[in-house]
Parts: structure tokens; C-alpha cells; sequence
């Protein structure tokens, strides 16, 4: 078998951990709006490409040579980024084996607190969810059309190095929204890249939910975080006072536990099945920052 070419389109902090999850599984090509950020690609192990709507050439010589692609665009009203410009283009890959398409458990909309997996139906309530659905859809739909595996992976609330609770109680940003009966799923970023791997290497195509075994209510990760640091953590903020943008308050009108059966059917096992493993690891190891290792911030 020839050497991998991936690329990813929307290479943003979950396909940054993708990639430098996979250093030398061949070569890694990456997309992102701004030149300015090429360097952290670089970084990454990606070499970057400009994407902004448009097919270009680099981007359609890399399609050439791309065995596995990885699409981490977000839908907009007018569909998907992706298949809008380059749906011709990849469905002549050459070598195309798999398609991977990060999606999120937005999909599933509302489910009162109520456990689901990937045979609930999906009754979205926002229209960046609908939009997710619709564009599943069309991936899903290209794959059958061109004989290829489609992967949909549906995440949840994404954390990791420089993106955590621990983060936002150093820089005060960290609050305590108190919802009763209100939980969510989290998802760390080497665990996204881990199921990647996994569903790459097997070529699986279906529905994943890629999320923890701990729906959990948010205060209690601002808790457990300040109980790692030994500080106080802030006060509880009843939800209904709180001050929220209307796309996080939407977040909360969604309630629902998401189960993570197929990806474990599929022999993935995660490397953080619950938020407080993570914090624990990411707070020893010190990487909790920015994921460049360090000595754990002194205890107050």
C-alpha cells in the first residue's frame, strides 16, 4: 500500500491534534483562512494550505494524492464549504479511501436529561444544528454515491491543552452557571484524535459519538478543577441571572446524556473516559496550558 496522504479541511485545535497524534503515518496537509496561522500548522506536523471557498490548485493537486480526507468545515446556509466548491473534484480522488466528517451531538437536539446514542433520532433545535444535519447527510450521500466509507464523528463539548476549566480559573474567566437537572458530555482532544486513528486505520464508515462516559453539570468541572489548583472556586450563578450571548444560552436549552456506543463497538477504548482522568493528567503532567509540559501552577 502507498504511503497515507491526509488532508484535513478546517485544521483548527481538533485537527492539530490529529496530526501531531500521527506524526509519521505520512504526509498531513491542512487548511485554514488566514496565512498567519501556517506556522502553528507547521507546528503541528501540517504543512499548510489556503482554503477560503475556493477550489484552488494546490488544493486540487493535493486532492490528487489524498488517500484519507478529514473535513472539520463548519455548514453554513448555503451548505457545506466543502461540497459546495469541490464535490466533483472529490469524487474523481484517485485515491480516495475514507472520509471522515466532525459533526456534533447538537444533531440530537433536546432529549430532557435523557440518554441517547447514534440510533436516537436527530431533533435539532438550533439552526447551526440543522445545518450539521443537512450537511451529514450530504457526506454521507457523496460516500455511497462514489463507493467510499463515510465516518461521522459527533462531538461534544471539545477541551484539551489551553482550552479547559484550569485555563479560565488562572485568567478569571471561569464560572460556576448553576441549571438544575443540566448536564452535558465533554470530549478531550486526544480522544477525537484517537477515534480518527482508529476509524482511519479500519477504513469504518457510520455514525460515532465521540463524547466521555460522564455527563456532568458544569459547575462541577469548575470545581473539580479549583480542587486540583487549591483555589476557591467562584461562586455559583443561578442560569436564569446569568449574563450569556444568546448562542451560549441556546447550549442550555439543550439537555441531554450521549452515549458513546459505536465507537467502543468498533474497539476504540478512550484514553480519558471522564473529565476528572483528564484534569488529573493534564494537571500532573502540566500541559494544561498550552500542551507544552510544565511544572503544575503552585498551589495558593
Amino acid at each position: 500500500m502507498s504511503e497515507k496522504q491526509i488532508l484535513i479541511f478546517g485544521a483548527g485545535y481538533s485537527g492539530k491534534a490529529f496530526a501531531r497524534a500521527g506524526k509519521d503515518a505520512g504526509t498531513i496537509l491542512g487548511t485554514t483562512r488566514a496565512a498567519e496561522k501556517f506556522e502553528a500548522l507547521r507546528q503541528a506536523g501540517i504543512q499548510p494550505l489556503l482554503f477560503d471557498g475556493a477550489l484552488t490548485l494546490e488544493i486540487s493537486d493535493a486532492l490528487e494524492k489524498t488517500t484519507h480526507l478529514v473535513v472539520s468545515v463548519a455548514p453554513e446556509e448555503a451548505g457545506d464549504p466543502v461540497l459546495n466548491v469541490a464535490r466533483q473534484a472529490i469524487a474523481k480522488m484517485p485515491a480516495l479511501e475514507w472520509i471522515a466528517y466532525l459533526s456534533t451531538v447538537g444533531v440530537y437536539g433536546d432529549h430532557g436529561g435523557g440518554w441517547v446514542d447514534e440510533t436516537a433520532q436527530c431533533r435539532p433545535l438550533s439552526k447551526r444544528s440543522m445545518l450539521r444535519v443537512a450537511a451529514e447527510q450530504d457526506w454521507l450521500k457523496l460516500g455511497r454515491d462514489i463507493g467510499r466509507p463515510v465516518a461521522i464523528l459527533r462531538l461534544s463539548g471539545i477541551y484539551g491543552p489551553g482550552r479547559n476549566a484550569l485555563v479560565n480559573l488562572e485568567n478569571g474567566s471561569a464560572r460556576r452557571l448553576v441549571k438544575p437537572g443540566q448536564v452535558f458530555n465533554r470530549i478531550h482532544c486526544d480522544d477525537i484524535a484517537g477515534a480518527l486513528w482508529h476509524l482511519l486505520k479500519h477504513t469504518s464508515g457510520g455514525i460515532f459519538n465521540v463524547t466521555d462516559d460522564l455527563p456532568a453539570p458544569p459547575q462541577d468541572v469548575v470545581t473539580y478543577a479549583a480542587e486540583l489548583m487549591g483555589v476557591t472556586p467562584p461562586p455559583e450563578i443561578p442560569f436564569e441571572t446569568a449574563q450569556l450571548s444568546p448562542m451560549a444560552r441556546s447550549f442550555y436549552g439543550e439537555n441531554k446524556r450521549v452515549a458513546n456506543t459505536a465507537i467502543k463497538a468498533a474497539g476504540y477504548r478512550f484514553r480519558f473516559p471522564d473529565y476528572r482522568s483528564a484534569f488529573d493528567h493534564m494537571w500532573v503532567s502540566g500541559n494544561w496550558r498550552d500542551g507544552e509540559a510544565r511544572s503544575p501552577m503552585k498551589r495558593s
